[in-house]
C-alpha cells in the first residue's frame, strides 16, 4: 500500500512537472477530463431545471468541497472560512461529511498522544470495573481493527449479549455484573461498553438524556431516561448507543461523566421515595429561522454530492 506522501508527491510530479512522461500522463487524461467536465455541467443544469431536488436550510450556508479525490485544500479553505467568521464576531458551525462508511477508517489515539482531559475517561471507576474485565475485553476484541470499527465491535457484542428489561434494574449494577448476568437496562449497556472501551486504551464518557421516539417505527415504548456513551478517536468525541445499535434522532444531552454516578438523573439527600415521572417529546416541524447576529452559516467541509 502506498503511503500517503508517496501519493502527493506522484500527484506534485503529474501536474507540475515538465518532463516529457509527465506531459505524456496528461495529455492522455485529458479526453477523461473533458468527459467528467461534460457530467457536471449536466447535473449543474439538472439542478436548475428543478429535476434533482434542493433542500433549503435554515441558515446560510457555504459548501467547500469537491467530488473527486481528496488533497484539493478542503481543509485550509474551511479553516480560513472559519476564522473569517469568527473575526467579525459571528459562530460558524463546520459540518464534515465524507464519502460513504469513511468514519471506519476514523483512528484511535496511542495513549501517550491522548489530550490531557481524557486520560480520566481511560481509568476505572464506581461502575465501570476495567480491572475486573480487561482479560475478558481483550479476548474478545484484540482482534479487531482499532478505531472506530473496534468501537463498533464492542457495541455490537454488548448489544447482542445484554438483554434489556426494566425488571432488571438495580441502582448498584456495575458493568462486571452486567457482564456476568448479561442483562439489564440502558445505563448498564453503557457502562459495559464502556469498560471494555477503556479496557482497550479507548476513552470512553458516559452520557445521560432524553431520547425521544422520533424516525422510530410504530408502536413507541414509553418514553424514559436513556443513557449511552462518547469514545475518543481521531482527535473528538463520537456517540456510540449499544442498548439501541442505531443511529438515532433527536437526542438531548443532560450531561456527561465517568459513569451514572457522575450524572444521576437525580441525586437524593436523605429519605425519599419516587411517586411518578414522566419524560415525552415533540417533533417540532421545519421552520425558516432568522439569521442572528451571533450566527453564521455551516461549513461543508468536504464532497458536495
Amino acid at each position: 500500500m502506498a503511503r500517503r506522501g508517496d501519493s502527493h508527491r506522484v500527484v506534485r510530479w503529474l501536474w507540475t512537472s515538465r518532463r516529457p512522461d509527465a506531459r505524456l500522463v496528461r495529455l492522455a487524461l485529458l479526453p477523461a477530463a473533458a468527459l467528467w467536465r461534460g457530467v457536471m455541467a449536466t447535473r449543474e443544469s439538472a439542478y436548475r431545471r428543478g429535476w434533482l431536488q434542493v433542500h433549503d436550510l435554515p441558515l446560510p450556508s457555504v459548501a467547500i468541497g469537491n467530488l473527486t479525490v481528496g488533497g484539493s485544500g478542503k481543509t485550509p479553505i474551511a479553516i480560513w472560512t472559519a476564522r473569517y467568521y469568527v473575526s467579525r464576531g459571528l459562530v460558524p458551525g463546520i459540518l464534515l461529511r465524507g464519502y460513504g462508511n469513511d468514519e471506519v477508517l476514523v483512528h484511535q489515539h496511542a495513549v501517550p498522544d491522548l489530550p490531557d482531559d481524557a486520560l480520566v475517561f481511560l481509568l476505572g471507576s464506581r461502575y465501570c470495573e476495567t480491572d475486573l474485565l480487561s482479560e475478558a475485553a481483550w479476548k474478545l476484541f484484540g482482534s479487531t481493527p482499532t478505531g472506530w470499527a473496534r468501537v463498533q465491535a464492542i457495541c455490537d457484542f454488548v448489544h447482542a449479549h445484554v438483554s434489556f428489561g426494566y425488571e432488571h434494574a438495580s441502582p448498584t449494577k456495575t458493568a462486571f455484573q452486567v457482564f456476568a448476568e448479561r442483562r439489564g437496562v440502558c445505563r448498564d449497556y453503557a457502562h459495559l461498553a464502556i469498560a471494555f472501551c477503556r479496557c482497550m486504551n479507548i476513552p470512553a464518557r458516559y452520557c445521560t438524556g432524553y431520547l425521544g421516539d422520533i424516525g422510530v417505527p410504530l408502536p413507541h415504548d414509553t418514553p424514559d431516561f436513556a443513557a449511552w456513551f462518547e469514545a475518543f478517536l481521531g482527535g473528538r468525541w463520537y456517540t456510540f448507543d449499544a442498548r439501541n445499535n442505531q443511529p438515532r434522532i433527536g437526542r438531548v444531552l443532560i450531561a456527561r461523566g465517568r459513569n451514572a454516578s457522575d450524572v444521576a438523573i437525580s441525586s437524593t439527600f436523605g429519605p425519599n421515595k419516587l411517586v411518578t415521572f414522566r419524560v415525552w417529546t415533540d417533533e417540532v416541524p421545519p421552520v425558516q429561522l432568522p439569521l442572528q447576529p451571533e450566527h453564521a452559516g455551516c461549513i461543508d467541509s468536504a464532497s458536495t454530492r
